[in-house]
């Protein structure tokens, strides 16, 4: 499935005034470095402010559910530290990200072995990224939300990758440990089903 975030932008756009992206006064509530390449690309100038949820406190077994869950809760963070947004008409751009492997629900890696499991089991086999966009109007506290999937490819890793992944220590800010846009991993990503800013965690239009 897919979605726009551009479509989802306009959808929240349309309640200012004028009604238009431009005007869009829009925070990201994500420190991910890729979140940010992802939405400047797409020329609307915005914020970061880092939600700091206890994600582990959420729990469901359904991986969109999850997702969306979080995204959810991220906004309602940002809403109740930051009680200017809504006297301003800031609009909260969310989202959260797990991978799916054997049916098995993955978040970040807690620890080195974890993650080298992780990484390893993708190795000559295919993985899902299930992630959440939700767009907050902080003035009504409307929300809308979407959720894209992607699945990425994989031929066989060297151990030797897996190890410099490890050491460089990134992975263990990625869901499942999957950073599918590094240097090392690129070249055994056989094909991907989806788009690659999904895979990173932000679609922009699928």
């Amino acid at each position: 499935a897919g979605f726009s975030l551009i479509l989802l932008l306009q959808l929240a756009s349309a309640m200012l005034a004028p009604p238009t992206l431009s005007h869009l006064r829009l925070v990201l509530g994500s420190g991910s470095a890729t979140r940010k390449a992802i939405l400047a690309e797409l020329g609307i100038p915005f914020v970061v402010h880092k939600p700091g949820i206890d994600e582990k406190a959420i729990r469901c077994s359904d991986p969109e559910e999850l997702v969306v869950a979080l995204g959810k809760a991220k906004a309602a963070a940002l809403l109740t530290r930051n009680e200017g947004f809504a006297a301003d008409g800031t609009v909260l751009l969310t989202a959260d990200q797990v991978v799916v492997y054997n049916q098995t629900i993955l978040e970040k890696p807690i620890d080195e072995v974890q993650a080298r499991e992780f990484i390893a089991g993708y190795s000559g086999a295919s993985v899902e990224t299930v992630g959440s966009c939700i767009v907050t109007d902080s003035r009504t506290g409307h929300q809308w939300s979407a959720v894209d999937r992607s699945r990425v490819f994989f031929s066989t890793f060297p151990a030797s990758m897996i190890d410099q992944l490890i050491l460089e220590g990134e992975v263990f800010h990625c869901a499942g440990g999957l950073m599918v846009e590094h240097p090392l991993v690129m070249p055994h990503v056989l094909r991907i089903e989806g788009t690659i800013e999904s895979v990173q965690g932000l679609c922009k239009l699928t």
